[in-house]
């Protein structure tokens, strides 16, 4: 199949959302498929997989994260693009400009599309003094997916939470993370003794943007009462954004690694011991199960990736959605107990074991190449009753 994929992030850009198209682009080329990507056009460069072609369009910097772009409308360019070289079924993740040009020329070509809902902008509202623009942003989110065949989305939770918005379609297709990568035995003595921790002293690890929405204040919060039960313990975080260099000047005895990827990311995630995630804005949240594989016990709110593979108790602590003193007192608990860290970290490992890359795009495949199917028998039956 020739599978058209458009998407404004995307690497090198690091954030959940690009790298989980980049796994579904890469997982469908490895399978033989031709995948269209569009893209707005980055700084750096990124060199894609065999059979992952890239037309990048005009793009423009995503306010407060400069790293970050958004493409600009091109219906026209879209139009002309997929007039040439007619892709059977075309996937758009995100819903900016450049999405929403997909869907129109999409439509106006006769092919078959279906949307990725990745990131609850209108949560993301609140969090940047727009609260009143909430419901706006919710009625064009739910305008946008409704004109999609389906909208893919990673848990049966958030399915029935689109459904609750009015989006009707919305259909289920797991995440999955690189158990190979991420795994216990990446484990660096020399980046530990880098931090300044020895075996025995708990290191505190977070993982993604550093940005307002991400309720980065409560992780602070409980790691000061992790302090106060084991004063050595330190914290790394991992990642960048607009709220490191408040966080920077304000705590120095934090260690910022910046933004790592692959085989450093690994050995981060395996070098640390206990993984806080209050986040209460994700739709998923990939970080929760890479740290899992990666052998790490994880406090997060019963939101996403948490509701679906937390087991409070064995490989970690689900909280209920806004208990800030329950996840306190959990990551206090946890840190302070060394045996602990280590049965529920074996349990989390253990626990991701069965995420299959390729069961996931297996899955995306059979559905692409159904609603492909069903696409063309409906043409075929309006020819005939023509």
């Amino acid at each position: 199949m020739r599978i058209g994929i458009v998407t404004e992030t995307y690497p090198p850009e690091i954030n959940g959302v690009a790298l989980t198209v980049h796994s579904l682009a890469a997982g469908l080329a490895s399978r033989g498929h031709s995948v269209d990507l569009i893209r707005p056009r980055q700084a750096e460069p990124h060199h894609d997989e065999p059979g992952v072609d890239v037309l990048h369009m005009r793009g423009a910097a995503l306010p407060r994260y400069p790293g970050l772009r958004f493409g600009l409308p091109a219906v026209r360019a879209l139009h002309r693009h997929w007039s040439r070289q007619r892709p059977e079924a075309i996937y758009v993740a995100t819903e900016g400009p450049l999405g929403w040009s997909a869907m129109r020329a999409a439509r106006r070509l006769g092919i078959p599309l279906v949307s990725g809902f990745h990131t609850r902008f209108d949560h993301y509202a609140d969090h940047y003094g727009m609260g009143l623009l909430a419901p706006l942003v919710r009625g064009y989110l739910r305008r946008f997916h409704q004109r999609a065949a389906a909208t893919l989305v990673p848990t049966e939770t958030f399915a029935r939470e689109l459904h609750d918005m009015g989006i009707s379609n919305a259909q289920l297709l797991r995440r999955a993370v690189d158990t190979q990568l991420f795994h216990p035995r990446h484990r660096d003595d020399d980046m530990r003794a880098a931090w300044g921790v020895d075996a025995a002293t708990p290191v505190v690890l977070y993982v993604g943007r550093l940005a307002p929405e991400k309720n980065l204040e409560l992780t602070v919060q409980a790691f000061r009462a992790i302090q106060q039960r084991v004063p050595r313990a330190r914290y790394v975080w991992v990642g960048d954004g607009p709220a490191r260099a408040a966080l920077e000047a304000a705590h120095p005895d934090f260690i910022f690694a910046g933004v790592q990827r692959g085989a450093m990311l690994a050995r981060h995630y395996a070098s640390a011991d206990l993984f806080l995630f209050p986040s209460l804005s994700e739709t998923f949240g990939n970080v929760i199960i890479e740290a899992m594989a990666a052998g790490l016990p994880v406090v997060a709110y019963a939101e996403g990736a948490a509701r679906e593979h937390l087991v409070d108790g064995v490989n970690g602590y689900c909280i209920e959605s806004g208990n800030a003193e329950a996840f306190i007192d959990a990551a206090a608990r946890l840190a302070s107990n060394p045996g602990l860290i280590r049965h529920m970290g074996r349990a989390a490992h253990v626990q991701m074991a069965g995420l299959s890359p390729d069961a996931v795009i297996r899955d995306f495949e059979t559905l692409l190449r159904e609603m492909a199917q069903e696409n063309l028998h409906e043409h075929a039956s309006l020819a005939v009753h023509a």
